[in-house]
């Protein structure tokens, strides 16, 4: 099942054409990583994909972007969010309690019950693969934690709303590679619900999750393909090139 369609999709921030003509399918529950040089566009396609390319006000686009078959500019921007989360190249906690963190969301939505909210924050930090680490110490401020747990804290705190898709924008980019491997498995059990999209300036961690990896490059879709054949086979010497480290 189509998660994402997307047609003909073109973006511009001002006189810079950021995404060029870009065609995809987006399928449900599949991890698809998104790879290319920095100013490659890959930022920019993941950030369209909830509309937060918006808060640019020299930003424009054209084409058909189809989440679940409506159109994502006719979808309430709240109602869009909440059903595609986002995590950042950077762990941001908030200045709060684990606990409070992983709440916030929930609590902004309307559930109060400290019960219902103690089933649901336990439940997304096991998803996210933090629960063991951090069950004793809930009413700690988050920023004790080290930066891999932080990031896994975001993670948890976007799951706890419970959206259908997780856009990882280099979610493992300050990570040391212990903490890489941890969001990476808690990516992996992830894809068993939810549909994913990683970008990521690591081929090696596309490679090792990717079900799907997308190539771009001056903003535009080189190709999309099954991980393993854009990995061994690709059909564009450029994707070669990119993947055998000769540019970018």
């Amino acid at each position: 099942m189509v998660k994402f369609q997307l047609r003909n999709i073109n973006a511009w921030f001002g006189a810079v054409h950021a995404l060029k003509h870009v065609t995809l399918d987006i399928e449900q529950k599949e991890i698809l990583s998104v790879i290319g040089p920095s100013n490659s566009g890959k930022s920019t396609f993941l950030r369209m994909l909830d509309r937060m390319n918006e808060i640019h006000p020299d930003f424009k686009m054209t084409g058909s972007a189809l989440f679940d078959g409506a159109d994502i500019m006719r979808i309430d921007r709240e109602s869009l969010r909440k059903r595609v989360g986002m995590v950042f190249a950077l762990p941001l906690p908030l200045p709060l309690s684990i606990f409070d963190n992983v709440a916030y969301g929930v609590r902004m939505h309307g559930t109060r019950r400290k019960k219902d909210l103690s089933v649901i924050v336990e439940q997304a930090l096991t998803q996210a693969y933090l629960w063991d680490e951090v069950k004793d110490r809930l009413n700690e401020s988050a920023f004790k934690l080290s930066g891999g747990q932080q990031q896994r804290l975001c993670i948890a705190r976007t799951l706890a709303v419970e959206p259908e898709v997780i856009l990882f924008d280099e979610p493992c980019s300050g990570l040391d590679p212990i903490s890489t491997a941890k969001v990476e498995e808690a990516m992996l059990k992830l894809k068993e619900t939810y549909t994913i999209v990683l970008v990521t300036n690591n081929v090696k961690q596309a490679a090792r999750v990717g079900d799907r990896t997308a190539f771009f490059l001056s903003g535009e879709l080189i190709e999309a393909d099954k991980t393993d054949k854009i990995f061994t086979a690709p059909s564009d010497e450029r994707t070669d090139g990119y993947i055998r480290g000769k540019f970018g």
